[in-house]
């Protein structure tokens, strides 16, 4: 056996012992998992410099780095997340329904774990956490697959989090990390049938499509967010501004970050100064069409595959349209099933756009970055699924179940 058929062998058996243990025994072993993240906190740090030293010497955008790095107050953050997965309802062993049958067959339908969960993602090592914890809490097994960027940051991230496990007596192959980042073993661990139940890729468009196309496990796809704010043409411009800001530059290096701004044109020379000034006042490159670069003259052309482009940083594509229908015709074109917002003050508008947009979030008067599995109430996520099967926007806790069916009988036979 390789070591990664190793490494699935044992958490298919710790999947066994997870599925069948009580909510306080999952609980308790989260709990520990923060506290111990607390009292680990420098060490971890330690750990994450390496990782910021060689990504610096690599020449790895601004943007990137903020991915990448830890200090205090997001390990805390860490620890606040499994707090919130423990304090989060227990999905495993609900009953999603009832019924009888005419020969007396009584069927219903449990909720139960999926076994053995494996996750390939890059550079943000909270992701290592807040995994971990939500397939713990769901009753899974989980095999991490970090990229190399990141790996002294999870290989300590880890280490604590198995040694929690051990303390309060749960198997500690219930969460294990691949230490080899080679895209070999990215590749078998996505061929690894036999004991990976689901396999979910949390990073960039190639990291994503890679997974997609090799995978014979099946995927969940989170997908990449090239996210839009439309601002129409009647809107408060003050709110425009904030939630467009806030949008593109709050933290312009995540999914949720809004990466093209489309204006109706009966405001577009009002308003797009405005909105200009302050995203440039935060250092955002604009890239806009014809119509754009008619009102701001020192604004770059936009090209096709800008407005493709999950940009990740401070750059943003711009589009002047004529109509609510054309901007829901060019987001619906562009854009990749994330979260999409419009900004109006016209119930009919923010009506239609909701029912015509494409996407797993579609917000009204409300930035896209609160797509996330927190702000949803879910606790920390596992990621945003943009498909349309099983899994849609944050996933959480029931998203990492599936279910099976009970059926009580007195004797039938068929």
């Amino acid at each position: 056996m390789t070591k990664l058929e190793i490494m699935g062998a044992k958490a298919k058996e710790a999947s066994y012992v997870l599925a069948n243990i009580t909510t306080k025994e999952k609980d308790d072993a989260l709990l520990k998992m923060a506290e111990n993240l607390i009292k680990n906190t420098n060490f971890i740090i330690s750990e994450n410099k390496k990782d910021l030293e060689k990504a610096k010497e690599k020449g790895i955008s601004d943007s990137m780095l903020d991915r990448l790095a830890l200090d205090k107050t997001r390990i805390e953050g860490m620890a606040n997340g499994l707090r919130q997965v423990a304090n989060l309802q227990d999905p495993v062993g609900e009953v999603l329904g009832m019924w009888n049958r005419p020969n007396g067959l009584q069927i219903g339908q449990k909720r139960v774990p999926m076994g053995v969960i494996g996750i390939i993602y890059e550079a943000r090592p909270n992701v290592t956490c807040d995994a971990a914890g939500l397939c713990l809490k769901a009753g899974n097994a989980v095999i991490l697959r970090g990229g190399s960027e990141a790996i002294n940051s999870n290989l300590s991230i880890i280490k604590v989090l198995r040694e929690s496990l051990v303390e309060v007596g749960l198997p500690i192959d219930s969460i294990q990390l691949v230490e080899d980042t080679s895209r070999d073993v990215a590749t078998e661990m996505m061929k690894l049938n036999e004991y990976i139940n689901v396999l979910i890729p949390r990073g960039g468009a190639g990291l994503i499509n890679a997974v997609v196309k090799n995978a014979t496990v099946p995927v969940i796809e989170t997908g990449t967010g090239n996210c839009h704010i439309y601002v129409d043409s009647k809107c408060d411009f003050e709110m425009a501004k904030n939630i467009v800001v806030n949008a593109k530059t709050s933290r312009p290096s995540v999914c949720n970050a809004a990466e093209s701004l489309v204006v109706h044109s009966g405001v577009a020379k009002d308003i797009l100064p405005i909105l200009v000034d302050a995203l440039r006042e935060k250092g955002v490159l604009l890239k806009g069409d014809e119509k754009a670069r008619e009102i701001i003259k020192d604004m770059e052309e936009a090209t096709e595959e800008d407005f493709y482009t999950e940009f990740l940083d401070y750059i943003m594509s711009v589009k002047i349209v004529d109509s609510i229908d054309e901007a829901i015709s060019h987001i619906n074109k562009y854009n990749t099933g994330h979260s999409e917002a419009i900004i109006t003050e016209s119930y009919e508008n923010s009506q239609k756009f909701l029912q015509r947009i494409d996407a797993a979030a579609v917000y009204v008067n409300a930035s896209t970055r609160f797509t996330d599995g927190e702000e949803f109430g879910f606790g920390a996520e596992i990621g945003i699924s943009t498909q349309k099967l099983h899994a849609r926007g944050p996933m959480g806790l029931k998203e990492l179940t599936t279910f099976k069916y009970i059926i009580y009988g007195n004797g039938q036979i068929r």
